[in-house]
């Protein structure tokens, strides 16, 4: 394994890369997981990869794992600091498959809803569905997206090792760190991931590849 330094504007215009290597297989749309803990910063990598991509011409639909959590009765019917409740039952993944990464599939409708749920006011967001054209990027970011069979075209994982999670992980959401260990056991997602970067400093991405 070579862990190589890499900065963030270089990552980016890495990952938009491996979109357009995508594309050149013949996927009319590219779904894109940037997975990653909070204290990670998925949606800041996310985030960065719209310009690049846009440059390159392809349209980009942001969405939130955040946006597609579970209502409260369900998501919290063991408790608020339930760790196994967290890994295996917050994020509503049939809908995220039905309303966001089915409709991207070969022959879909390309019709995409961007958010389902605000978890804060725990009700429905009532946002309306986006067009996303042929040849569209989908950039989907949030926690604990791999090992789901959820279809994807591109996944980066964003890896940091115990310590630095506990390290950076505010203190209200450290009782979600059993989650991202047993994630690490179970899931194994460095060895899912088509990117893997190591961010036990986020300021200081690196790069993990296989020698």
């Amino acid at each position: 394994m070579r862990v190589t330094p890499i900065s963030a504007e270089r990552l980016a215009g890495l990952a938009a890369d491996r979109v357009a290597d995508a594309f050149g297989a013949g996927a009319p749309w590219v779904r894109v997981a940037v997975d990653g803990a909070a204290a990670a910063r998925p949606h800041v990598l996310a985030d960065a990869l719209v310009g690049p991509l846009r440059l390159r011409g392809h349209p980009v639909v942001r969405v939130s794992a955040a946006d597609f959590l579970r209502p409260a009765s369900l998501r919290l019917e063991y408790g608020r600091h339930d760790a196994d409740a967290f890994h295996d039952l917050w994020l509503d993944d049939g809908a995220l498959l039905r309303e966001v990464l089915a409709p991207l599939d070969p022959g879909g409708s390309g019709r995409v809803l961007p958010s389902l749920w605000d978890a804060a006011a725990d009700r429905a967001t009532r946002a309306p569905y986006t067009e996303l054209a042929p040849g569209g990027v989908l950039l989907l970011d949030g926690p604990l997206l791999l090992g789901r069979w959820l279809p994807f075209e591109l996944t980066v994982h964003l890896a940091m090792g115990g310590p630095a999670l506990a390290r950076h992980t505010a203190e209200a959401d450290r009782w979600t760190l059993p989650a991202f260990a047993r994630y690490e056991e179970e899931t194994r997602p460095r060895e899912l991931a088509d990117l893997t970067v190591k961010v036990d400093d986020p300021r200081h991405p690196a790069l993990v590849e296989d020698v």
